[in-house]
């Protein structure tokens, strides 16, 4: 559904979604089909605040009740598309509020977990790590808290920010460190906790 489509009252949420998948999808080279049948099958406008749910299909982020925003559904079919989740994978989400990403992976993955931004940036030691992080938005950097969550040879895609762009990317974790391949520029809500310090030159 695009913006212009979201004047029509009362929503169809069946064919909403059914829009989405063919204009902005399928349109955008999004074409997996597991990716469009979890995407046709999670109702999105259970994720948003009451007042949003006649325009959840839009193609742009949503604000949700705590200030954090729901991204546009091409960022989740693009993301699913590359995190490619197995049966066997044991999943951690950074979720920015909605809990829109975990209900799509879910019965895909073997478990998924789901932690704030603020706890995935917090500096604190985890013993349990996962095969597939997706973190819900886009990140200056990676802080050496998450990827010690990531299991060796695990995979990561979130989005990544540098100055006002922001991308899809995706990396491995290879001995001690998780190195981002940028992909597709894509607009993303950034969070913050994720900033890199300010540093001071003179």
């Amino acid at each position: 559904m695009t913006l212009t489509q979201t004047r029509t009252t009362p929503t169809d949420f069946t064919a909403a979604r059914r829009a989405m998948i063919d204009s902005q999808l399928r349109t955008s080279g999004v074409n997996e089909e597991f990716v469009l049948a979890r995407m046709l099958s999670v109702a999105r406008e259970e994720f948003v605040p009451a007042a949003a749910r006649n325009t959840a299909y839009i193609d742009r982020a949503i604000t949700l009740d705590n200030g954090r925003k729901i991204a546009a559904p091409l960022f989740y079919g693009m993301m699913l598309t590359e995190a490619q989740p197995k049966s066997g994978d044991t999943v951690l989400i950074v979720d920015a509020g909605s809990s829109y990403m975990k209900a799509l992976v879910e019965p895909l993955v073997a478990s998924v977990d789901e932690i704030s931004p603020e706890d995935a940036a917090a500096k604190k030691n985890s013993r349990k790590t996962y095969s597939l992080i997706l973190v819900d938005g886009a990140v200056e950097h990676i802080p050496a808290s998450l990827s010690k969550r990531l299991a060796d040879d695990g995979r990561i895609v979130t989005g990544i920010a540098d100055g006002s762009v922001t991308r899809l990317a995706v990396g491995r974790r290879s001995t001690n460190d998780v190195a981002l391949l940028p992909l597709a520029e894509l607009g993303i809500p950034r969070l913050a906790e994720f900033d890199k310090p300010v540093s001071w030159s003179f």
